[in-house]
């Protein structure tokens, strides 16, 4: 019995290990642009990569860093610049370095750099011969946090400052979170995936005691968390969770995030994509999603299964053997 499963198991990831999205297939071109400066600090950093031989202005795909440790990552680039779209690989100060400098929340620093990377950038589209009207954000695991906040909250602009940047609309078109986290909730994680203790110290304390304090902290996690700040204004969002078999005792969590964020933005009217173990429509990866949104403005083919949250809720529940069955794309509302 024990050996039949772990067959079964080896199946299963064997599965999901098809449709691993490889976020760095190949060694990515020197950027067109490298180290811009988008604030003061030595980790507000940006790199540009450029499409060649074809016009602009382009459409632009930000693409966020570690939250952790300072870093700028960017997907494979081969996806993007031969669909002539430019992309910028953004480092943001840590929550290390908000904590540093004790700042509040510590998670703080991340999200506010996020909303002026976007800013910065749709303020030197013309200069860089970028498009201001179609700019995507995405982050693999860490650094789709700020993404999903970059696409949640409310525009950041603040026409009356006097920093030009911060006049700029912070309004973006589509999100793409790949492995992702959707919530700092500490309450709403463990009522999401049981026993998980992820998140700390974005609210400035150790997740413990975020639970205990999570009533005087919840004004906090109302103003940061991404999925206390879904509205029907929320830009498009494609989730992605297919782990492979680096990390399969993660694939649960990772299912049962997406299962329970299809909830929020089902409340909220937010289209809502996302890609389990097998592609089985149009949208296989989110380079695909953002290129059809970005590039070449092409409606979304909707695929909507009968009842997909209990469906899936009932796979999840199965444990591994179920997975399999996860692997849909799905479109709300």
């Amino acid at each position: 019995m024990k050996q039949k499963f772990i067959q079964i198991a080896l199946l299963v990831a064997a599965a999901l290990n098809m449709g691993t999205l490889i976020l760095c297939a190949a060694p990515n071109p020197i950027p067109t642009q490298a180290e811009i400066a988008y604030g003061p600090s030595p980790h507000q950093r940006m790199d540009l990569y450029m499409p060649t031989n074809s016009q602009g202005p382009f459409p632009i795909l930000l693409w966020f860093g570690g939250i952790w440790q300072p870093a700028k990552h960017v997907p494979d680039l081969q996806h993007f610049l031969p669909a002539r779209i430019a992309v910028v690989a953004v480092e943001t100060r840590t929550l290390n370095d908000s904590m540093e400098e004790k700042a509040t929340p510590p998670v703080s620093f991340v999200m506010n750099d996020a909303c002026r990377a976007v800013q910065f950038v749709r303020l030197h589209a013309a200069t860089w011969n970028l498009d201001p009207q179609r700019i995507a954000v995405a982050g693999s695991s860490q650094g789709s946090l700020p993404a999903l906040y970059v696409g949640c909250v409310d525009d950041q602009a603040h026409p009356k400052s006097n920093d030009p940047v911060e006049q700029v609309s912070t309004k973006v078109t589509c999100v793409g979170a790949h492995r992702s986290q959707p919530s700092i909730d500490p309450n709403r994680m463990q009522e999401w995936v049981p026993g998980v203790q992820r998140g700390a110290p974005a609210l400035g304390c150790s997740f413990e005691e975020s639970v205990q304090r999570r009533d005087t902290l919840l004004p906090l996690i109302q103003q940061w968390a991404p999925d206390a700040l879904l509205h029907k204004g929320t830009a498009p969002i494609y989730f992605e969770y297919n782990w492979g078999l680096t990390k399969p005792a993660d694939v649960p969590m990772g299912i049962a995030f997406m299962v329970r964020c299809f909830r929020c933005c089902l409340r909220q009217g937010v289209h809502l994509f996302a890609r389990g173990s097998r592609p089985i429509c149009e949208v296989n990866h989110f380079h695909q999603f953002a290129i059809n949104v970005l590039a070449i403005a092409k409606p979304m083919r909707r695929h909507v299964p009968n009842s997909p949250v209990p469906n899936m809720l009932k796979y999840f529940n199965r444990g591994f053997i179920g997975l399999i069955d996860t692997g849909h794309d799905f479109v709300y509302p």
